[in-house]
């Protein structure tokens, strides 16, 4: 949903974990024991916490926050900062002051989005 391409070959598509690996490191998973990092890693409880984009797009976010990268298809916006943010809140994850100040910068958009999350066990 990235990019609103659609995709028929699946060469083309990477995983996206939506909280990047080093994102979660920085923000708290550093703490963790192997093993939550591992379930953090493929945790498949969450739908949104893995997510299938293009490979293209997934290169280009690499490890960035919402306040250096956002999704290059505007009707993302909203849908990427409730997963964002559900999946920072399930894992109990720090967000920095300039990813915070990003969050509720391109929220003022999206004032009928909920963020509904399950904590990670």
């Amino acid at each position: 949903y990235y990019d609103e391409a659609e995709v028929t070959d699946a060469k083309k598509l990477d995983i996206d974990h939506m909280v990047p690996l080093a994102e979660a490191w920085d923000s708290g998973a550093h703490g963790w024991t192997p093993e939550r990092r591992e379930a953090y890693a493929n945790d498949l409880d969450a739908e949104r916490s893995l997510v299938a984009v293009t490979a293209k797009t997934n290169r280009s976010k690499a490890d960035k926050d919402p306040a250096a990268w956002m999704p290059p298809a505007e009707s993302a916006t909203c849908t990427y900062l409730v997963d964002w943010t559900a999946t920072k809140l399930r894992w109990n994850l720090s967000a920095d002051e300039t990813e915070q100040a990003a969050l509720l910068e391109l929220a003022e958009s999206c004032a009928d989005s909920t963020v509904e999350y399950e904590s990670a066990s």
